[in-house]
C-alpha cells in the first residue's frame, strides 16, 4: 500500500497481519551551533538547520486515528516541535506490543534520527503533510 497521508498510515497499520504500535519521535528544527550567516539565512527561509528530538511516544493506532488528535495530545506536553518521525512495531499472537516493549525500539529510532539515518521513517510536518527530508 502506498502511504501518501497520515490517514493512509493508520489504514495500513490496521491491515497488518499482527496488531501494531506506532512509534513517534517529535523533533524541533534549529540552527546548528556555530552556524554561518548563510546557514542562518537558509534556515530563516524555512530550509536547512538541524532536527533535535524533543519527545518520544508510542500509541496504538486507534489512540491517534487522526493527525489532529496526535497534535492536540502533543500540545499538552509543553514541547514545541516541527517534524514528527513515525514508525511501527509489530505485535505477536494477535496482541499489540505494550509501551514497555516499545521503549527499546524508540531508543533505537532516536539514535538513528540523531545519526541522520531517517530514510526508513515516515515524516510529517505539524500540518500532517508527509514530507521528505534530505540529511546533510
Amino acid at each position: 500500500m502506498q502511504i501518501a497521508s497520515y490517514k493512509d498510515l493508520i489504514a495500513a497499520a490496521s491491515m497488518q497481519s499482527e496488531p501494531q504500535r506506532l512509534l513517534f519521535v517529535f523533533a524541533k528544527a534549529e540552527l546548528p551551533e556555530g552556524h554561518t550567516t548563510e546557514q542562518k539565512s537558509i534556515f530563516q527561509s524555512g530550509k536547512g538547520g538541524t532536527l533535535t528530538p524533543v519527545l518520544c511516544v508510542d500509541k496504538l493506532p486507534e489512540e491517534v486515528e487522526t493527525f489532529s488528535t496526535l497534535v492536540a495530545e502533543s500540545l499538552t506536553t509543553g514541547f514545541d516541535w516541527d517534524v514528527v518521525f513515525i514508525s511501527a512495531l509489530d505485535g505477536r499472537g494477535g496482541y499489540p506490543p505494550n509501551s514497555d516493549q516499545a521503549q527499546q525500539p524508540l531508543r533505537m529510532m532516536l539514535n538513528q534520527i540523531n545519526e541522520g539515518k531517517i530514510g526508513m521513517f515516515i515524516t510529517a510536518n505539524r500540518n500532517g503533510d508527509l514530507i521528505s527530508l534530505n540529511p546533510a
